[in-house]
């Protein structure tokens, strides 16, 4: 029998369940743990999409004393709270119409109405008075432009010389210096940072 047949390079044989196996699983994160990763564990602030992986075990005890808010002050707590009860998406606030004149029997002025009757059919129903056209409305600005503008404290339509006063006036007012060294607003100075930098790559500063 030639033992340096290739035929034998072809022959492959089933494992028996004595021989170990190398695991397919991430390891446990955690120092000198040999379990493998099956759960995964958010890296915290800052490092948000990034997870560990860790054991059974040692994903409780994480989980434990795991606190998102770790080092951050209580403004920007409740900061971060306020908003994401809107899912941090910028809101408005809704006015009711009670500006606009009515008759005396509960009907609307027809001079407040916004509309154009050019086949006459509000004035055939008893409609006079003078008829404009609606002001044409301004171009809504994309999502991550208006959160920035909100987190600097501007109208959704500020221009640049706003954007600029307004950006100058926050640095100076919660930068470290400005309150003794105290670093305690610098997770706000940098949200503002951010913010700016946002609306320079959008071209409105």
């Amino acid at each position: 029998m030639d033992l340096n047949s290739p035929y034998f390079d072809r022959i492959r044989i089933r494992p028996t369940c004595d021989e170990p196996r190398r695991s397919t699983e991430p390891g446990c994160d955690r120092a000198g743990c040999m379990e493998p990763g099956l759960h995964r564990a958010p890296k915290g602030r800052g490092n948000e999409g990034q997870y560990w992986r860790f054991c059974l075990a040692h994903v409780r005890e994480y989980n434990a004393s795991y606190n998102y808010f770790d080092g951050m002050p209580d403004e920007a707590v409740v900061e971060y709270q306020k908003d994401a009860a809107v899912g941090h998406r910028p809101t408005w606030t809704m006015s009711v119409n009670g500006g606009r004149q009515r008759r005396r029997n509960g009907a609307p002025s027809p001079e407040n109405f916004d509309y154009l009757d050019p086949l006459g059919v509000m004035r055939s129903a008893g409609f006079e008075g003078a008829r404009r056209a609606p002001e044409p409305a301004k171009p809504r600005r994309p999502g991550p432009v208006l959160k920035a503008l909100e987190t600097m404290g501007l109208e959704e339509h500020a221009d640049a010389a706003a954007i600029k006063a307004q950006y100058k006036s926050l640095v100076k007012r919660f930068h470290p210096d400005a309150h003794g060294g105290d670093r305690s607003f610098e997770d706000r100075l940098r949200d503002i940072i951010r913010a700016h930098d946002t609306l320079k790559a959008a071209g409105l500063c």
